[in-house]
């Protein structure tokens, strides 16, 4: 065990702590220590410097990853692997004869009027595993107890559905990602984002730009931090909140009569827009007026859309760069949120397996555990998309 004297150091923390001296650079690096392998520990006493120091106690990193991506898991089922969604379209209005009518005339009736039915098939399925082995008599020797070695094996595990719970909410994240991307290039095709809005892809840094003298008017890098930009926000979100319960062609890609009930929009935003709403407006406002503006409560938030970058600056966390399952290649930036309808997308059909197989030879067996699952985004169906260009 190595022992640093650390007095100069502490005296310097002192006199910090109690306002004597400006706050100075403090080297940590005997203080604070960051471990090292095995190999390169220093393992000997300090009185007869040949005794080996033995293991006090051992902490095993077992802690574990809670999914904090929105929710848009849905059923399964057994047999079978086609996804089937069938849509009608609204039937038209005719001539109501009744009050029309004239001497010696022929009205018809026997005509046949069929349903105008579209149907959507989804059969494709991603898969992916997570390999590990384990051994039982070689790793006994590393430890002082069962218990230890059960905590071991624990600890292996709880890594392993870490591994997979990240890459399953990646997954999530990027169908999200997919119906984002999609929707902005339906309505701005050539990738130029500024300076113009659209039904469903609502530039709403453009929009407010539009209300306000120029004197007035916010960028890319301070918008979401303008109470007066988080007002109109909120305004602008809340109609269309209320305008997607109305049946229209305007809010989903193919241009479907589709309507979206308040139970089953699904509204996911970026935590930093969601923060800043409640840090620069709501609470600098009285809170008995604070309702009136406030973001809706059911909302989920993302930290991130594809990725945090090397400093979770809003250019990387509010971005996508993606082709899209179109084939259409999208790099955006300043990413708010996105509202879509509950049969926009989803992730059905989710099958975890764990097979395995025992090297008797080598005294030592394999576990592969398997995630199949269907991502899918349904453009029929709505979805809009807020963002800052």
């Amino acid at each position: 065990m190595q022992v640093n004297q650390i007095y100069q150091i502490v005296n310097q923390i002192t006199t910090e702590q109690l306002g004597e001296t400006p706050v100075l650079n403090e080297d940590l690096s005997n203080v604070v220590e960051i471990g090292e392998a095995f190999e390169n520990a220093h393992r000997l006493d300090n009185f007869v410097r040949s005794l080996v120091d033995h293991i006090g106690r051992v902490v095993f990193v077992d802690r574990v990853l809670t999914s904090r991506t929105p929710s848009v898991l849905m059923d399964g089922w057994e047999f079978g692997s086609i996804l089937e969604k069938i849509r009608m379209e609204l039937p038209e209005a005719s001539e109501n004869e009744a009050w029309e009518l004239t001497d010696g005339a022929v009205y018809e009736q026997d005509k046949f009027t069929a349903p105008k039915v579209h149907t959507k098939f989804f059969n494709n399925r991603v898969t992916f595993e997570v390999a590990m082995s384990f051994t039982d008599a070689q790793v006994k020797s590393a430890f002082s107890s069962a218990v230890q070695l059960n905590a071991f094996m624990s600890m292996i595990y709880t890594q392993i559905q870490n591994s997979l719970t990240i890459k399953n909410d990646a997954l999530i994240g990027r169908t999200i990602n997919a119906l984002i991307g999609e929707v902005l290039h339906s309505e701005f095709s050539t990738g130029q984002y500024s300076g113009a809005s659209g039904v469903r892809a609502v530039n709403l840094m453009y929009l407010y730009n539009q209300t306000v003298p120029a004197a007035e008017q916010v960028t890319v890098n301070n918008a979401i931090f303008n109470p007066g930009f988080i007002r109109f926000a909120s305004y602008t979100i809340k109609n269309y909140i209320r305008r997607m319960q109305d049946m229209s062609t305007l809010f989903n890609v193919n241009g479907t009569e589709k309507f979206t009930p308040a139970d089953r929009m699904h509204f996911v935003m970026l935590d930093e827009f969601k923060n800043a709403a409640e840090v620069y407006l709501y609470d600098g406002l009285n809170q008995f007026n604070t309702e009136g503006i406030r973001l809706p409560a059911n909302i989920e938030t993302v930290s991130f859309w594809q990725g945090s970058g090397i400093s979770y600056d809003f250019a990387s966390t509010s971005s996508i760069n993606i082709k899209t399952p179109s084939g259409d290649n999208v790099v955006a930036s300043g990413i708010l949120g996105v509202i879509f309808d509950r049969d926009t997308l989803g992730v059905t059909n989710v099958e975890r397996r764990v097979a395995s197989h025992r090297n008797e030879k080598a005294r030592f067996w394999n576990e592969w555990h398997q995630n199949t699952a269907q991502y899918f985004i349904d453009l029929d169906e709505n979805g809009v998309v807020f963002f800052i260009a």
